[in-house]
């Protein structure tokens, strides 16, 4: 797991994952880009403490939820993905589109190599 040194009000969020000491931890890469990007649009003001607060919270208390809280980051990234269609920014379309063709991609890279967008067959 990596630890984050980023200080912002979203080390408040409900159900961040934390290491015995608080910091938040992440168990996967994409989980602290997650973080990183929310935290970055956070800062250039792109919405507000609250409606982050408001739209985590309904996600992650979503009866549908692992008990556990084996998917928060799951719940994180479908709260910014909402934030972001409501503040007009992007469309739920788009960002799945995306979520698809980044799959698509993965799934064609060969072992070892870096993933990219130029890996996905649908995009040729």
């Amino acid at each position: 797991m990596s630890r984050c040194d980023v200080p912002s009000n979203l080390l408040q969020s409900p159900g961040l994952p934390r290491s015995d000491e608080g910091d938040p931890v992440f168990a996967e890469p994409w989980q602290a880009q997650a973080f990183a990007m929310t935290v970055h649009l956070h800062e250039r003001q792109v919405f507000e403490w609250s409606e982050w607060a408001q739209h985590l919270s309904e996600e992650v208390h979503r009866p549908d939820r692992a008990v556990d809280g084996s998917d928060y980051f799951d719940a994180w990234v479908a709260a910014l993905t909402r934030l972001l269609a409501a503040k007009g920014v992007t469309d739920t379309d788009m960002v799945i589109a995306l979520q698809r063709s980044w799959q698509r991609a993965a799934e064609a890279t060969p072992h070892g190599q870096p993933i990219a967008l130029a890996n996905d067959p649908g995009r040729r």
